[in-house]
């Protein structure tokens, strides 16, 4: 909780830093790159702060960490929380890297809002930045010794076993030890970060679902080649794509991610579009490796069946699990109707829309793929009475969905 003499300096004060926020944040990034430009080559992702999207997170989290201890004082935001720290586990993050974050940001605040920025309201956001940094620490520490590793040292290096084409823009890779050592359990919904050297020398690490259920010889990732519409590719997973062979060793991390399948006997909702079917698979997978009974609801939307990374496998899956339900959506309308001819799942040309699903009571729900679908079907969903709380997602990429939900 905020102290009684810094609440009200954040109620006063948070309208103006929200306001400036996105300033704020620019002119951070640029401050700590200058002074640590190994961060921005070989921890954060270029393609992101090229394009702003970091830049909108960092102040979607921060600004909404401050509302939050405002608005609801004594309840702590743990699933924000808890995404953040995952993330953050999964890079590498160490205690004192929030040290050289405090210093830069604070230093901005301080450049971007001038005389507005007191010394009793520095006081007040520097109570606001350890509330939150060192409930992440304690997080992160956590997750690490989970993960049974030293604070921040989460890589091993991974040998590539297998390499799959499943569409034009999508590849799958079967990882196993380069020791020879079991590759390790994770959780059904979890990801990895794999990490490579470009031809320029940066290190540059992106995260990918876990796309197949645990227990088996190896760990499956599926990277789907990112084509910059307005700028560049996408710089690992091109790289992955033109260079990762079988045989090749990557580093990776251990596996984390709070999107996960939960226990119990109780329905499920598993919504997915483009490659946001990865982390869905592995939950689909080990259901039916489980012998699972639980009422399944699947739903896919895709541009069209030859982009459907895993189609085949999809359906295989539903069709393992004597009481799941598949349910596709094509926006290529010529293609999805020849698809439905084909299809042990319904295949419908548009928008996914779950509004023509039959939902069960208790049901929870899991999402992922573009923000824009998951905006719309979580938008559906609570219109159709399923509650806030049952509703889970990810987000590939920064979470520009951090202190909206």
């Amino acid at each position: 909780m905020l102290t009684k003499r810094s609440t009200p300096v954040i109620r006063a004060t948070l309208p103006a830093v929200g306001a400036a926020i996105e300033d704020i944040a620019g002119l951070f990034y640029r401050k700590l790159f200058a002074a640590h430009p190994d961060l921005l080559r070989d921890l954060f992702n270029r393609g992101n702060q090229a394009n702003g999207e970091q830049r909108k997170a960092l102040a979607g989290a921060l600004a909404g960490f401050a509302g939050l201890l405002i608005e609801h004082p004594g309840a702590r935001p743990d699933a924000m929380l808890a995404r953040i720290a995952h993330k953050h586990a999964s890079l590498g993050i160490t205690s004192d890297q929030y040290k050289v974050v405090h210093r830069h940001l604070f230093a901005a605040m301080a450049e971007v809002l001038g005389d507005a920025f007191t010394d009793e309201a520095t006081a007040a956001w520097d109570e606001v930045y350890w509330l939150m940094a060192n409930a992440l620490i304690a997080a992160e520490a956590r997750l690490y010794q989970e993960a049974g590793a030293a604070e921040g040292q989460v890589w091993r290096r991974m040998e590539i076993a297998e390499r799959h084409r499943e569409t034009p823009d999508a590849v799958s890779l079967v990882l196993r030890r380069a020791d020879a050592l079991p590759t390790g359990p994770f959780r059904p919904g979890q990801y990895v970060s794999v990490q490579v050297e470009l031809a320029d020398g940066a290190r540059q690490i992106r995260q990918y679902s876990l796309s197949a259920a645990p227990g088996r010889a190896g760990w499956r990732i599926t990277v789907k080649r990112v084509r910059g519409d307005a700028g560049p590719d996408g710089e690992v997973s091109s790289w992955l794509h033109e260079h990762a062979r079988v045989g090749d060793v990557l580093t990776v991390s251990a596996p984390f991610g709070d999107l996960v399948l939960p226990e119990g006997d109780g329905p499920l909702l598993l919504a997915s579009a483009g490659i946001g079917a990865t982390p869905m698979l592995a939950m689909l997978d080990h259901l039916v490796a489980t012998g699972s009974t639980r009422r399944v609801t699947v739903v896919h939307a895709d541009r069209s069946p030859a982009d459907h990374a895993h189609k085949d496998e999809q359906r295989r899956l539903a069709g393992a699990l004597p009481t799941a339900r598949l349910r596709l959506w094509y926006e290529n309308a010529e293609h999805a109707e020849h698809d439905a001819d084909h299809s042990d799942g319904e295949a419908t040309v548009g928008r996914a829309d779950v509004a023509t699903l039959d939902l069960p009571e208790g049901l929870t729900v899991f999402l992922c793929g573009p923000l824009g679908f998951m905006r719309a079907v979580r938008k559906d969903l609570l219109r159709l009475g399923v509650p806030a709380e049952a509703i889970h997602y990810e987000v590939f990429g920064p979470d520009l969905w951090l202190g909206r939900d």
